[in-house]
């Protein structure tokens, strides 16, 4: 593989082309919507880089909607009945994966309807966000971002991983949060996401990320 240095804006350049291409044939062939994670532990930004994506593929004509997997989080009996901080509990039934499906990725991939939910669960308040249905149109993009999406068998077209090392992922994780770092070990052991997803961002210093591309010596 290679190593590709990247600034941060030319890496946003280069990913909304991509997907706008990739939404372009989701449209043709379909039509479909382009159904995009953007993976990463949340030291590594991931709300923040699916944010910064959705004018510039406005800006090429692609309808957008950013969905965060923290606004699909189940219950808090539920997410806490091992605890507030067990680290299997957050990595195996946080998010509620079935409504995500449900309610965003199926509606939005071949032969559905549109109507996405951008949000159905506000933790703090620990009740339905009462969001409104959007109607995302053929060749739409919806962005879910978040931690520990890929593995699991979500219906993504396309998959975005930001991968830290070990000891960067330390480094930038808040100190409230460092009870989740098994999980995030967990995740890179028996998931390995960043052995097959689409884009693999390189993420241990957010002013300088690296794209990691098949070939070379790197």
């Amino acid at each position: 593989m290679r190593i590709r240095p990247i600034s941060p804006d030319l890496l946003v350049t280069e990913l909304t082309g991509r997907l706008a291409d990739a939404a372009t044939r989701a449209a043709t062939s379909g039509p479909a919507r382009l159904r995009v994670a953007v993976d990463g532990a949340p030291a590594a930004r991931p709300d923040e880089l699916a944010g910064a994506l959705v004018d510039p593929l406005r800006a090429r004509g692609r309808p957008v909607l950013h969905v965060r997997a923290t606004d699909f989080l189940r219950p808090a009996s539920l997410r806490y009945e091992l605890g507030r901080t067990n680290p299997d509990s957050f990595y195996e039934s946080w998010v509620d994966e079935a409504g995500l499906r449900r309610e965003v990725l199926d509606p939005a991939g071949p032969g559905g309807t549109g109507r996405v939910l951008p949000s159905l669960w506000d933790a703090d308040a620990d009740r339905a966000s009462r969001a409104r249905y959007v109607d995302l149109p053929p060749g739409g993009v919806v962005l879910v971002s978040g931690p520990l999406l890929l593995g699991g068998g979500l219906p993504f077209d396309v998959t975005v991983h930001l991968e830290l090392s070990p000891a960067a992922l330390r480094r930038r994780t808040e100190p409230a949060q460092e009870w989740a770092l098994p999980a995030f070990d967990r995740y890179a052991e028996e998931v390995v996401p960043a052995s097959f997803a689409d884009v693999v961002v390189r993420a241990d210093d957010p002013r300088h990320p690296a794209l990691v591309e098949p070939g070379g010596d790197g």
